[in-house]
């Protein structure tokens, strides 16, 4: 009867076991997202001769220690948009500052909060005309906004304020979206426009890993959702999405836990964003996921204008 027991034991231990070893998940392998080769070409036809890059560098100096600007000479763009700069006129490194192949360089920093904010652009060719900020001073001492004129269109750079953990932020970034798309609006009336930056938001389900379990945190609640697609009923495209509007796993963002980025946990916030009129000129949207050196990626716009 011993051994009876034993076995009733022994089974019962082995039917626990297996229940744990069932509850225990296979870790999931990373479903990686592989930019395609660049489309050089728009749909009409022609050739592009427009580069523009974008990269949040959640902080400029620490960025160029992590040698970015290795990068940005090897991707060559006629313009680079940085964002997240988190530093002053003053502060900002000679390896930057002293560029040739950027003789056109500008720079926004917040005023009175060092290290917070700031976006900079750098360009190859003189623009008709830079100006900063949308003309609110509310939002511009945060030295999120740059707007350079060129000949066929208006490049803006920004980078949109964070909601913010416990989202302490929203109502603000809620007045920002009105301001911010009501500055596009009128720019749009006068030439197309390409934006560029950390928008701050992922649109959709399909631009993030893990949509519900994040639909209270910043970036993900339905007011940004719906700032995001206000600008596109405003008559804006998502240039990526137009081009790619089924490709999941395609982020621009990881957090620096819990190995999100090897994982590819992460968030599409990054976007270039187009005036309609320019979507004949879209040649292609890069997302360069392979580029280290900050916590997001940079992306690249290939226009024929």
């Amino acid at each position: 009867s011993m051994k009876r027991g034993k076995t009733v034991e022994e089974a019962a231990l082995g039917s626990a076991s297996t229940k744990k070893a069932k509850k225990a998940k296979e870790p999931e392998a990373p479903i990686l997202y592989e930019d395609p080769p660049d489309k050089m070409s728009s749909k009409d036809g022609r050739s592009a001769n427009m580069k523009i890059t974008s990269w949040n560098v959640d902080g400029l100096r620490a960025w160029v220690k992590k040698n970015g600007l290795d990068w940005v000479r090897e991707e060559d763009p006629d313009v680079v948009c940085l964002q997240e700069t988190k530093c002053g006129q003053k502060d900002l490194p000679a390896a930057i500052t002293s560029m040739p192949e950027y003789p056109h360089k500008y720079w926004a920093a917040s005023e009175g909060k060092e290290g917070y904010s700031g976006v900079a652009m750098l360009c190859k060719t003189e623009p008709i005309k830079v100006t900063y900020g949308i003309g609110k001073e509310e939002h511009d001492k945060e030295g999120r906004v740059i707007t350079a004129e060129f000949p066929t269109f208006y490049l803006v750079t920004t980078y949109v304020p964070n909601a913010g953990k416990g989202l302490v932020r929203l109502d603000y970034r809620k007045t920002w979206d009105v301001d911010f798309l009501s500055y596009l609006s009128e720019l749009d009336m006068q030439k197309p426009l390409v934006l560029c930056g950390d928008l701050n938001v992922a649109h959709q389900e399909i631009d993030l890993k893990n949509p519900k379990g994040n639909k209270k945190n910043a970036g993900f609640t339905p007011e940004e959702r719906e700032g995001f697609s206000k600008l596109l009923e405003a008559g804006f495209v998502d240039s990526f999405r137009e081009l790619y509007p089924e490709q999941t796993h395609a982020y621009t963002f990881w957090t620096y836990m819990m190995n999100s980025r090897s994982k590819n946990v992460g968030w599409r916030l990054d976007y270039f964003v187009l005036s309609a009129s320019l979507v004949p000129s879209l040649c292609d949207s890069k997302i360069r996921n392979k580029a280290m050196g900050s916590d997001h990626c940079p992306i690249t716009l290939h226009l024929a204008v």
